[in-house]
């Protein structure tokens, strides 16, 4: 609770400058686009023709002085003029219209690609990346860095739009008297050094934010899940204290980075000021030596207040671009993190599963440094059930999991039905393999959702007949809507008991050869332990089955025990052999029951 100080490599404290390495980024975040070319010319027409509308409206009014200082004789072409500015105001409009909802569309599907993409390579990663990442980290990716993407993208066909503006005017100007142009544009030098400055130093700054923010983050997740401990052990004071500091952390990253965006602006008005009284000093002095038209100052005072509006448009836009890049990084990394546990090119599909499972000299390390599994040697034959029972961090828990493939293992090889399980496609291993976890997890939907769940060729009736196997059918009847009641998140309306029978029921409904009980009655009580027992006579009946537990109780039925300690096999008989001998099932069997449960001589 305590490491959210430090953060990972991925989400450490950088201080690189943007640059290429930003514009790298804009280039993969505009990759999404593709599919959307056809809006995005609409977009950028319609953005083109806007320019120029706004660019010809100083040109107008230019045009319009001319005709009246000193008066036309012919009053219809001030006429046709007026005319003029309001079908251009039309087709500003018009276009601006246009673009906008163009653009709108554009990115709106951006985002949405871009959180499919992180979903579903969210799903993809191996189980050792959720245990090295925290929660709340990955939860920040998906909702503030992808909020900041989308933020960026609402302004950035306004950017285009603006740095079109900027161009479009910078000719015009030259066009129209390119000595004003020169003194009026001769505040634009000064500004790109500034602004080239401020873009090295303003990087770490938001850097700086992004990072505070994950950490706040996976700092609430983490509290918010160990809520019921947090007040069980009244340490309410200690983390408050914590996500306090951690939240000042972030409020003085944020104050920072704005205060040096603000910085910026006040810069720019200067120099917009600058430039306004270039015109008026050095067009007015031309005007009266009679070298420059009352139009041309008109006209240039307009466009160094369009040329300056803008460039105020880039400075805001542009810190909002500087932590949108932040973002885009940190959601890139997630994206270009590699799985450690792919399909082979060559992989076969699994055929159906007859239910030999082989663990042969199986080593497994979750860290290079402490070995878990140290040789294990161990055959399942097809419907025979073996549990597995020994002190906590003996290395259970490890067998499943790399039965299911969500490791590899170290050394050696886990066969089934003779196949390598990294030779086959693991789709087609784990859709065969049934599996209920010490906690079950419900998802939000209705009971009949949660059994069939993975399984949509699953009929109704095979629901119902799973739910009756294990023991849930009449507690589900009872329930207002019977399978249609609603289950809510994580299953909170259903008592631990009803969670784990429902999880029984879903690993069983789709008639697996293997199945996988691994603390299946850790968590509930007596009573329910009783009704899961009975229940699991009819589930594991001509089904191999792995039964990890910690209660001794439910492993006397099983035609094996496997006794492991420290990441070995120490004993392996049934359970009547196994009391007979005295050793380590011995002591934990007497542990649970007492010295009356040795003498037992049959199950």
């Amino acid at each position: 609770m305590y490491g959210w100080k430090s953060a990972t490599s991925a989400d450490a404290f950088d201080h690189r400058r943007g640059g290429l390495k930003d514009f790298k980024i804009l280039l993969r975040l505009m990759h999404y686009t593709t599919p959307y070319r056809g809006l995005v010319a609409l977009g950028l027409i319609t953005m083109v023709i806007y320019t120029a509308t706004m660019v010809a409206t100083p040109i107008i009014i230019l045009l319009a002085v001319e005709a009246i200082v000193p008066p036309d004789q012919s009053m219809s072409r001030l006429t046709w003029l007026v005319v003029l500015f309001f079908v251009n105001a039309g087709v500003q409009y018009l276009t601006h219209y246009i673009h906008q909802v163009a653009m709108a569309r554009v990115s709106q599907n951006l985002l949405l690609d871009v959180r499919d993409d992180m979903f579903n390579h969210l799903q993809s990663l191996s189980m050792s990346y959720y245990d090295k990442s925290q929660m709340g980290r990955i939860m920040s990716r998906l909702q503030n860095d992808v909020f900041q993407i989308q933020e960026f993208l609402t302004q950035f066909s306004m950017t285009i739009g603006d740095l079109l503006t900027i161009g479009a005017i910078v000719v015009t100007m030259y066009f129209i008297d390119w000595q004003l142009a020169l003194i009026t544009l001769s505040v634009v030098p000064p500004l790109l050094v500034i602004m080239l400055i401020w873009q090295n130093l303003s990087w770490p700054r938001f850097m700086r934010v992004r990072t505070a923010l994950a950490i706040v983050n996976g700092n609430l997740q983490e509290n918010v899940s160990g809520m019921r401990v947090i007040q069980s052990m009244n340490r309410e004071e200690k983390n408050y204290k914590h996500f306090r500091s951690l939240n000042r952390d972030h409020r003085e990253a944020q104050l920072s980075s704005q205060r040096f965006a603000a910085s910026l602006m006040p810069t720019v008005e200067i120099l917009s000021g600058t430039a306004m009284a270039l015109i008026v000093i050095f067009g007015g002095l031309m005007t009266l030596n009679g070298g420059l038209a009352v139009g041309v100052v008109v006209a240039f005072a307009l466009y160094v207040q369009r040329f300056f509006e803008p460039i105020r448009n880039l400075t805001m836009q542009y810190t909002q671009m500087q932590r949108a890049m932040t973002s885009a990084s940190h959601i890139f990394e997630l994206i270009d993190e590699k799985p450690q546990i792919v399909d082979k090119p060559n992989a076969v599909r699994m055929p159906q599963i007859q239910g030999k499972v082989e663990f042969d000299n199986v080593h497994f390390s979750y860290t290079p440094d402490v070995e878990v599994l140290k040789g294990i040697d161990l055959t399942m034959n097809p419907g025979e059930t073996i549990a597995v029972v020994g002190a906590t961090g003996a290395g259970k828990t490890t067998l499943s999991s790399l039965i299911l493939r969500l490791y590899d293992v170290t050394g050696g090889s886990i066969r089934v039905d003779g196949y390598d399980v990294r030779e086959v496609n693991r789709t087609s291993l784990v859709t065969q393999i049934g599996t209920v976890v010490q906690e079950p997890f419900l998802f939000s939907g209705s009971i009949k959702d949660n059994i069939r769940f993975n399984h949509p060729r699953v009929t109704d009736k095979q629901i119902e007949r799973a739910a009756k196997t294990v023991g849930a059918h009449e507690f589900i009847l009872k329930m207002e809507n019977g399978y249609d009641s609603p289950v809510e998140e994580r299953g909170m309306n259903l008592s631990a008991g009803q969670r784990q029978l429902i999880a029984l029921a879903r690993a069983l409904v789709f008639d697996p050869r293997i199945i996988i009980l691994d603390e299946a009655t850790a968590s509930v009580d007596s009573q329910t332990e009783t009704m899961i027992q009975e229940a699991l006579g009819e589930v594991l009946e001509g089904r191999t089955a792995l039964v990890i537990a910690h209660r001794l109780s439910t492993v006397r039925n099983a035609d094996r025990v496997i006794v492991m300690h420290e990441g070995e096999i120490v004993e392996e008989g049934n359970h009547v052999q196994l009391l007979k001998t005295g050793g380590v099932y011995s002591k934990l069997y007497r542990m649970n029951f007492g010295d009356n449960g040795v003498s037992e001589t049959a199950p």
